[in-house]
């Protein structure tokens, strides 16, 4: 799996910043549940709103670089940027982009372990 931390590369940080936005979506989804109870709390709309905010704009200026910098077309292009809309969409670009080659070494790393084991039991 490698180190979640690395961000050395393009796609290692398309790939961070897919998973943070999740995360980011993830609270708040919380902050909101929250926010409707009988005795509001609102702080965690407030904190997790401004949170997931920050980690969107991050992930659409990370998918623009990533699709100069890795040759996206307009398709996978537009693609990535919508996925940033739907709760933990960004999640799930991401594991195609992987298996369809479109994040570099990420999509090399991920055929030759899938193909590893072929190999060996031939």
């Amino acid at each position: 799996m490698g180190n979640v931390f690395d961000l050395s590369t393009v796609a290692k940080r398309f790939r961070f910043i897919a998973v943070l936005e999740a995360i980011s979506w993830v609270l708040l989804i919380i902050g909101m549940v929250f926010k409707r109870i009988p005795e509001p709390v609102l702080w965690p709309v407030k904190v997790f709103g401004m949170t997931h905010g920050i980690i969107f704009i991050l992930f659409v200026i990370t998918a623009i670089v990533a699709a100069r910098e890795l040759g996206w077309g307009v398709r996978t292009t537009v693609l990535a940027l919508v996925s940033s809309i739907p709760p933990f969409c960004t999640v799930l670009f991401e594991v195609w982009a992987v298996r369809s080659g479109q994040l570099g070494e990420l999509s090399n790393a991920a055929s030759a372990e899938s193909a590893a084991p072929a190999s060996a039991t031939s």
